[in-house]
């Protein structure tokens, strides 16, 4: 793409096979400090916008052998050229033509005989939007950029996190065997079990962006097999059971549901849905996880009574980092749910989300309940 430095007014090819036009347009243009280039041709204006991409076209329709139709056409048809802006000059004023025009990829139509300044005007004004339109491609450039950087360095971190943190649990875990059962100090013994909670804890956080990154780089696939939903579902609520406390934590299911899945991923795709629950459902409060069928397809809901979320965070809690502000932000990397997400949509299933701040949450996803080799 042709880059003109700052303040610069633009390069601008115009094409006119009639040599008053193009001498008028031409110096007019030049009066006005932008680069002008003339072309008394298509097969010339072409020939010249592909040695040098202009910022701006100012096409005449009516020439011979090759109309500004077909100049316009294979402009767009250029992955070099397809963005430069074309405006039509043009004695045809029927309306057939101008629909004509912008179909072939036109921006702006200036029937003749036209008026400089307003010519002048229309130009300035779509150099302008090509300048803003490339500021904001360079913008949207630089910040995957630093996505992918910021990315890079949490999993760094991450990785080199891992090993001291396990060898601090393993520390903890060798310790926690000392302390007597007559222990007179129940708060150092209260303490040790909150450090390895604690270690715990970031761990799962850990693994959690490791996972991300897998699956963002397709090294982490599912693994296919056949087995029931609904059992692996039961398992994945039973391995929350002890963090539920004093919550009432439900499971139903309607009977055998097989199909293909990966058992392992939908074990932690639920465990972290009820996690979350039992996250943001007060000590006393409920949670209720079911799975079905639904025609092709097994749905699976985790509802809880807490919180609840604003209809205006539903998509962005699903996205990496994505959390949302106040209470429901704490003691999480906002990862887990991009997991989730992730590790559904690679099984072909959907997850989404039903809640209101005050009314709870449902959070909901669907797999396909048989492979396409048992139809």
């Amino acid at each position: 793409m042709n880059a003109e430095p700052a303040g610069s007014p633009g390069d601008i090819l115009v094409v006119d096979d009639t040599p008053a036009n193009l001498q008028l347009l031409t110096g007019m243009l030049k009066e006005r400090g932008y680069k002008v280039r003339p072309a008394p041709s298509g097969e010339l204006a072409l020939r010249g916008a592909l040695v040098s991409p202009p910022d701006l076209i100012l096409l005449d329709i009516t020439m011979p052998r090759m109309d500004g139709f077909e100049v316009c056409a294979r402009l767009k048809a250029d992955e070099r050229l397809r963005d430069i802006p074309v405006l039509f000059i043009s004695a045809l004023n029927e309306a057939s033509d101008k629909v004509r025009a912008f179909h072939a990829g036109g921006v702006d139509y200036v029937t003749k005989p036209f008026n400089i300044e307003e010519v002048e005007a229309r130009v300035r004004t779509h150099l302008e939007l090509r300048r803003q339109r490339r500021e904001l491609a360079a913008s949207l450039e630089r910040l995957k950029e630093l996505e992918q950087l910021r990315d890079s360095l949490t999993h760094m971190i991450a990785h080199d996190m891992r090993s001291p943190l396990t060898s601090i649990q393993i520390s903890l875990d060798m310790i926690e065997p000392l302390i007597p059962p007559d222990n007179a100090d129940p708060e150092g013994a209260a303490t040790l079990k909150d450090a390895k909670a604690c270690v715990s804890t970031i761990l799962e956080m850990i693994e959690q962006m490791l996972d991300v990154s897998r699956m963002e780089a397709g090294a982490l696939q599912p693994r296919l097999e056949r087995g029931d939903v609904a059992e692996t579902v039961r398992l994945a609520v039973e391995g929350q059971r002890v963090l539920a406390g004093r919550r009432r934590l439900t499971f139903e299911a309607g009977g055998a549901l097989g199909a293909d899945f990966d058992a392992g991923l939908l074990r932690r795709v639920v465990g972290n849905l009820v996690g979350n629950a039992i996250k943001f459902t007060a000590p006393d409060g409920s949670i209720r996880v079911s799975a079905e069928p639904r025609g092709s397809l097994v749905r699976i809901e985790v509802s809880d009574d807490g919180l609840g979320i604003p209809p205006e965070h539903h998509e962005r809690i699903f996205t990496k980092f994505g959390q949302v502000g106040g209470k429901r932000s704490r003691g999480g990397t906002g990862l887990g749910l991009t997991f989730a997400r992730m590790a559904v949509e690679a099984h072909g299933g959907r997850i989404g989300v039903a809640s209101e701040p005050g009314r709870g949450s449902t959070f909901w996803l669907t797999l396909p309940l048989r492979n396409s080799r048992d139809q």
